[in-house]
C-alpha cells in the first residue's frame, strides 16, 4: 500500500507541475503569443501526453489514478476498497499541493511573474472563465467532462478492452476534454489538480475551488453508473490495470 500511495502522490504532483506548468507559461505568462488557440492546444496536448507516460509507468503499481474523481468511480464499480480510496484521495490532494508549490518555486524564480497576475493555471467562472460562463454552466460542464473521462478511463481498463492501448485512449481522452473545456473553465476534471493552484493563488480561485471539487467527483460518480449500465457483465478488475489519471 505505501508504493502505491507514493505513486499516486508522485503521478498527481507530476501531473501538475508539468501540465499546469504549460497552461501557466501558454496563458500566464503569453509564451503562446496571441494565438489563444495555440495555447489551449498546447495545454491540452502536455495534460493528455502527461498522463498517457504516467499511465504506463505508474499503471502496474498503483493503477495511476492521480484524480479523485478516478478513485470514486473505481470505489463505486468495485475495483478498490474504501480503505484504498481514502488513502489514494489523501495521497492526490497531497501531491496536487507539492505540485503547485514546486510550480510556483519554479516560476518565482522570473522577474516576470506575479501570483496575482499570472496566475498557476486555477480555473474559474464569472470573470475568471474565458466565456465569462456562469456558475451553473461551469458545474454543468465539470460534470459532463468528468463523466466522459473517467467512463473511458474505466472502459479502457475493462476486461474486455484492450490493454496495451489503455494509456493512450486515456490520455487522448483527457486531451479531448481539455480542448472544450479550457475556454470554458479552465478544466479541472480533477479535484487535485484545481485544489493545488487555488490554495496558492488564492483570492478568486480559492473562493471557486468548491466547485471544481464536488463536480468532478459527481462526474466519477455518474461514470461509474455508466460503466454499471454499458458493462453490466463485466467482473471488477485489478486495480492494477486500471492506469488512468487527471486535470
Amino acid at each position: 500500500m505505501i508504493r502505491k500511495l507514493a505513486a499516486e502522490l508522485l503521478g498527481t504532483g507530476l501531473l501538475v507541475y508539468f501540465a499546469v506548468g504549460v497552461a501557466t507559461l501558454s496563458f500566464g505568462f503569453g509564451t503562446a503569443g496571441s494565438s489563444y488557440a495555440a495555447g489551449v492546444v498546447a495545454t491540452a496536448l502536455a495534460f493528455g501526453l502527461v498522463l498517457l507516460a504516467l499511465a504506463y509507468v505508474l499503471g502496474p503499481v498503483s493503477g495511476c489514478h492521480v484524480n479523485p474523481a478516478v478513485t470514486i468511480g473505481a470505489l463505486l464499480t468495485g475495483r478498490i476498497p474504501l480503505v484504498q480510496a481514502v488513502g489514494y484521495w489523501v495521497a492526490q490532494f497531497i501531491g496536487g499541493i507539492l505540485g503547485a508549490l514546486l510550480l510556483w518555486a519554479t516560476f518565482a524564480g522570473s522577474p516576470r511573474y506575479s501570483r496575482s497576475v499570472t496566475g498557476l493555471g486555477a480555473d474559474g467562472w464569472g470573470a475568471a472563465s474565458a466565456i465569462h460562463i456562469n456558475g451553473g454552466g461551469a458545474f454543468l460542464t465539470e460534470v459532463v467532462l468528468t463523466t466522459l473521462f473517467v467512463f473511458v478511463a474505466l472502459g479502457a481498463t475493462d476486461e474486455a478492452a484492450n490493454a496495451t492501448v489503455a494509456g493512450l485512449t486515456i490520455g487522448l481522452a483527457l486531451a479531448v476534454c481539455h480542448l472544450i473545456g479550457i475556454p470554458i473553465t479552465g478544466t479541472s476534471v480533477n479535484p487535485a489538480r484545481s485544489l493545488g493552484p487555488a490554495l496558492i493563488v488564492g483570492g478568486t480561485a480559492l473562493s471557486q475551488v468548491w466547485l471544481f471539487i464536488i463536480a468532478p467527483l459527481a462526474g466519477g460518480i455518474l461514470a461509474a453508473g455508466l460503466y454499471r449500465l454499458i458493462f453490466p457483465k463485466s467482473e471488477p478488475v485489478p486495480n492494477e490495470t486500471l492506469a488512468s489519471g487527471v486535470e
